[in-house]
């Protein structure tokens, strides 16, 4: 699971909020009910205070025997769990309840009461709280008794234990709720961007007439996808306006630069010329000539970029097509000392322009051979992997820096340490292996270290049929 996506932290929030409203709930409940049933308790203390001392005003100085058999009889203390005591002013108890049946308190425990009255609550040594209340009783303006009635506060802690059961089990229901409920809703909420985000990883600097998709939802997606399809035509714009700039340029370019090599041609040959003049002239055909290459190559990466395959591209083998490059170079590696070696042990179908894989093979070697040392090793290896047709060039030379390594196949990148002017090296050939691969719906990467040589993987998915 990812922690940091926003599906993730959308349902977090909106469970943890949801969670804190269901406990500050809770919380109010738990102490709005708590207050509730202790309020209920003494206003049955008082209740029954007032009733009792009603009992000893009618009573009066009659004996204590008298006083239990009244109270036994009317209010039976010790069999609802009540506790009740009857004190002369400034005197000895005249009655006190005994042990309730339920054993839920000791009265023996039970401190004095003040001497005015009021309520008041106790916590025994051995049992729950007690909410006491003390009432004076007798006659009108001359209190002769203190009346003291109390109850066990257990019954309202159970419940209270049984109401805080009950809100955590809610508060783990709603929570699972929440995180279910939220995570359907937060993916349904999220479906117009997965559906932006598969279409934008489709869409390349060759598919720029694409366009995302916009749900019709009015919100701020449907916004977002217009204006990101408003981005994508500015850029397929712009793209296009360098590549017909590239094109023409390149095409512009070829008659004067044929023209040029021409004349060169012709003056070179001259048969009067002088031995300096000569020299210059060489040289500028040279440079023209170069120059003539990169313009070559420049169209040739226009109309790659632009998505111009030929039409007759078919299934070939390339493991033919490898072998056979090897050896049309083996005289260039050997003026360079350099030896090629090839791992083909069987046929391997590809399908596109022969061609241009043949220009690939043809630039990634030109490459190797460059730029590895005199009784170096270029290999060629042809293998499938994976459902897919890999091709590497690999080498012991001189190796590319690490610094360097994600700029090699940018235009008219060379490494000034390895790549100059006099290993023929514009900074192209690379750049059209990569256009070349594709446009073939392949990729090309390379592995390097400076010191130990380079290789350079191509892969290519396999043709549905031979």
């Amino acid at each position: 699971m990812n922690t940091r996506s926003l599906r993730f932290r959308l349902v977090t929030w909106y469970a943890l909020w949801l969670g804190v409203v269901f406990l500050t709930t809770g919380a109010l409940i738990y102490l709005g009910v708590g207050r509730y049933l202790e309020g209920n308790v003494a206003q049955a203390d008082l209740s029954r205070a007032k009733r009792v001392s009603t009992l000893v005003a009618r009573l009066g100085n009659a004996p204590a025997d008298r006083y239990a058999t009244e109270i036994s009889a009317d209010f039976a203390p010790e069999a609802s769990g009540r506790f009740i005591r009857i004190i002369r002013a400034n005197g000895p108890v005249l009655y006190e309840s005994g042990r309730p049946l339920d054993d839920s308190f000791d009265p023996s425990t039970i401190s004095p009461p003040p001497d005015s009255p009021g309520i008041r609550r106790e916590k025994l040594p051995a049992g729950p709280e007690m909410d006491l209340v003390t009432v004076a009783a007798g006659s009108a303006g001359n209190p002769q008794f203190l009346v003291e009635t109390g109850e066990s506060l257990a019954p309202v802690r159970t419940e209270l234990r049984r109401l805080l059961g009950a809100l955590f089990l809610g508060f783990v229901i709603v929570t699972g709720v929440a995180l279910t409920g939220g995570s359907v809703l937060v993916r349904r909420a999220l479906r117009p961007v997965e559906e932006i985000t598969r279409s934008a990883e489709g869409i390349t600097s060759r598919h720029l007439g694409e366009r995302l998709p916009v749900p019709p939802t009015g919100d701020e997606f449907e916004h977002l996808s217009q204006a990101l399809n408003r981005m994508i035509a500015r850029l397929d714009e712009a793209f296009q306006h360098n590549r017909r700039f590239l094109a023409d340029a390149s095409h512009e370019l070829r008659t004067p630069l044929t023209i040029l090599r021409s004349e060169l041609e012709a003056m070179v040959q001259h048969p009067e010329l002088e031995a300096e003049l000569q020299g210059t002239l060489d040289n500028l055909l040279a440079e023209v000539e170069r120059l003539a290459r990169i313009v070559e190559n420049l169209l040739a990466l226009s109309r790659l970029d632009a998505g111009l395959l030929p039409a007759d591209a078919a299934p070939f083998d390339l493991t033919k097509l490898v072998t056979t490059t090897a050896e049309q170079m083996c005289l260039l590696a050997e003026d360079k000392g350099v030896k090629i070696t090839c791992q083909t042990p069987a046929p391997v179908w590809v399908e596109g322009d022969q061609g241009k894989f043949k220009q690939v093979i043809v630039n990634l070697l030109d490459n190797a051979i460059n730029y590895t040392q005199s009784g170096g090793l270029v290999t060629l290896a042809v293998r499938e992997a994976g459902g897919e047709v890999v091709c590497e060039v690999s080498d012991n030379g001189i190796g590319i820096p690490a610094v360097a390594l994600p700029h090699v196949f940018d235009r008219f990148f060379r490494v000034d340490q390895a790549r100059n002017r006099e290993l023929g090296g514009a900074g192209i050939g690379l750049s059209i292996v990569k256009a070349i691969c594709a446009a073939h719906n392949g990729r090309v990467e390379v592995e390097s270290a400076e010191g130990r040589g380079s290789c350079f993987r191509v892969h290519l998915p396999r043709p549905a049929q031979k």
